[in-house]
């Protein structure tokens, strides 16, 4: 079909952007449509005619829709889950995990539609009573990046339609193959025309025609800090909402009481699988003094251990980078790494395999320090560079020096060390013996400083940003 989805009906592109497979650039996998300004507008224009019918739909019908996508989702976990690994070449695993989250956040969702509160109470003054409630906003743009090609728009998507809001969703030109399919699912589930529209297409044509529309009430984006900033200035003047989730810079530290295992384990994790491609990758290991020797030793076999292959392949465990111009940058970022000082302890090479992919091996630099650009600057692949620390007090300042604050870990055994970390930490999300990587979806998402702005994304703090809260005096 590779078509947009514009109120009801799928609509031809005015061009058609080719959709590779980054593990074999040999299989095209469609051409997917690239719409205009003006079919933009047409779905925006649709989005708000709707609207006012929409908020006014009732709440039992709202989550039997949403639970119904998630079911549909949850069915086909296997075909989709396959479709996003060969189109965003994340390992089979990951992309059916990653569908399979998508899933329950349209269920979760469906749950919250009957649960939207208010309050009831008496009025300071006698005889008045006073009625809080919550309400749609209106039309949300939703404009989402190639990372995570289902999840994501799943936990905007969702809880905007389950509060009443109306939608027109944006997403990556890398991955069109995955929102279409989501969308042919939502657009089966009963929703009215217009109530939902997708349309693909560059940021230039497409994305700002969403920002900049005085028809779009609030804008909700994933994707890099420059973006999100021109985003926040372009809708101030509107006073429309925004929601902007960015990028992050995350720690993981190390301390010389952890165990060893688990630390790699979740250095592993965290800073190589999907790639590294996640705005939670621990690229910064801060590592105490008396274990890093240990660490990197270990860490080294692990990363070259790592079976770096096409994403469909049985026992891969890290695909490709996701395509030319992202494998450039990660290669620039190496260049840039060595030209600071640092020691690169393993990778930084281009891998060849049986299919012309974009894969890099896993690389790490050691003897770093935080001052060097690829300790502050995300880099958004299989990179990640040590930190040495002296004790936990240095480890803490190194961790907490960025102008990011998404997600942050510790690896220890001391409850005391833990505790402290959890409560000094700058950033928005904090792990212990965990990977920094990895979140659940009932529970809120986002940062601070360059991270993240405005309210949290998932669970029932997604309620802040899709309602707006309106107070009623009532003098019976």
């Amino acid at each position: 079909m590779n078509k947009s989805y514009i109120d009801g009906a799928w609509v031809e592109g005015s061009s058609a952007v080719a959709d590779l497979n980054p593990s074999d650039t040999s299989d095209c996998i469609g051409d997917f449509a690239s719409s205009n300004k003006a079919q933009t507008n047409d779905a925006i224009n649709a989005a708000q005619k709707i609207s006012g019918s929409w908020r006014e739909s009732g709440i039992h019908q709202r989550a039997e829709m949403l639970d119904r996508i998630g079911s549909e989702i949850l069915s086909r976990k296997e075909e989709l889950g396959t479709l996003l690994s060969r189109e965003e070449g994340k390992v089979l695993a990951e992309g059916i995990g990653e569908v399979e989250r998508a899933g329950h956040i349209f269920k979760f969702f469906a749950g919250e539609a009957v649960r939207i509160a208010g309050v009831s109470m008496d009025s300071v003054r006698p005889g008045v009573d006073v009625e809080v409630v919550r309400e749609p906003i209106g039309v949300v743009g939703i404009i989402t990046p190639w990372n995570f090609p289902i999840a994501i728009p799943a936990w905007k998507i969702a809880p905007a339609l389950a509060f009443g809001n109306t939608v027109v969703f944006k997403p990556a030109t890398l991955v069109p193959a995955s929102a279409q399919s989501l969308t042919q699912i939502i657009a089966e589930s009963g929703l009215p025309a217009g109530v939902f529209n997708l349309v693909m297409g560059s940021g230039q044509e497409v994305g700002e025609t969403i920002v900049n529309s005085p028809l779009v009430n609030a804008i909700s984006f994933t994707g890099s800090v420059a973006t999100g900033r021109e985003i926040l200035v372009k809708t101030a003047e509107r006073q429309a909402r925004v929601q902007l989730e960015m990028g992050g810079k995350n720690p993981l530290i190390v301390l010389d009481d952890a165990d060893l295992e688990t630390a790699v384990e979740c250095a592993i994790n965290g800073a190589f699988y999907s790639t590294g491609q996640r705005c939670t990758a621990s690229s910064r290991l801060i590592v105490g003094a008396d274990i890093h020797d240990r660490f990197v030793e270990r860490l080294i076999e692990r990363m070259e251990s790592l079976i770096v292959d096409h994403a469909l392949k049985p026992g891969t465990q890290m695909g490709p980078v996701v395509d030319d111009r992202q494998f450039e940058e990660d290669l620039n970022y190496i260049e840039v790494g060595c030209s600071e000082g640092a020691e690169m302890a393993t990778g930084g090479a281009r891998l060849e395999r049986d299919t012309d992919g974009y894969y890099l091996a896993p690389t790490l630099f050691i003897e770093t320090n935080n001052a060097m650009r690829i300790n502050q600057e995300e880099m958004f692949g299989p990179i990640a560079s040590v930190i040495r620390a002296h004790d936990y007090e240095e480890a803490l300042t190194v961790a907490n020096d960025t102008d990011f604050g998404l997600s942050a870990g510790i690896c220890t055994t001391s409850l005391k060390h833990a505790s402290h970390f959890k409560r000094n930490s700058s950033a928005g999300m904090v792990m212990v013996n965990l990977p920094t990587a990895g979140v659940d979806y009932h529970v809120p998402f986002g940062g601070r400083r360059n991270s993240s702005f405005g309210p949290r994304e998932q669970g029932q703090a997604a309620e802040q940003f899709y309602t707006a809260t309106k107070t009623t005096y009532v003098n019976p």
